[in-house]
């Protein structure tokens, strides 16, 4: 699937919003990729994850448990592991820290591949990636739909993704005046303002 396929099918879903955002890394941005809006249809979320599927199975290979953070990497992460015929699991932020919860396991050695909705700096898929090799399983690869950091991330393993997309991003001291100006949403899962 080439980039311009991948945006018209965040576009039509309405999945990419304009507006002043604040990121979960606290940067802000005029542009925020809602993954869940193109995730609500199951036809979409099958194309673009059996597009992900393809680039995983090339460059990472056998995989037998798919793991996620959640909220963002939930339903991707589900699609992506009934795709590769995989189990699904998923991890949770009890007292801040992930964990699994629910009656998930993840078995010593398995090789596990983590997949995230979107990677920007790597924060939330580096601390998934630390709770996976809490269970002592082989964590083979990161895989995401959408890579922000331009492959600028490090989290450790390889990371595969549908496709990257740079978005600029400013830290509080250097908002733009024009984006001061439009009133500021925060619209991740975390600390919710």
């Amino acid at each position: 699937m080439k980039y311009n396929e991948i945006l018209n099918k965040f576009i039509q879903a309405q999945a990419l919003m304009e507006g002043h955002f604040i990121l979960s890394s606290g940067l802000h941005s005029a542009k925020y990729i809602q993954c869940a809006r193109v995730m609500m249809y199951p036809k979409i979320a099958q194309e673009l994850c059996h597009s992900l599927v393809k680039k995983i199975t090339e460059n990472i290979g056998k995989i037998d448990i798919v793991a996620s953070p959640a909220m963002g990497g939930v339903i991707v992460g589900y699609e992506v592991a009934r795709q590769l015929e995989v189990p699904a699991v998923f991890f949770e932020r009890v007292d801040g820290k992930f964990c699994l919860r629910r009656g998930f396991e993840i078995e010593k050695n398995v090789r596990c591949l983590m997949v995230e909705d979107i990677i920007t700096t790597g924060l939330s898929s580096r601390e998934c990636i630390a709770a996976i090799q809490n269970y002592n399983a082989n964590v083979v690869g990161a895989a995401c739909l959408i890579d922000r950091s331009m492959g600028n991330a490090d989290v450790g393993v390889e990371i595969v993704s549908l496709t990257q997309m740079e978005i600029q991003t400013y830290n509080e001291q250097n908002i733009p005046e024009w984006l001061k100006a439009i009133p500021v949403t925060k619209p991740g899962s975390r600390n919710l303002i």
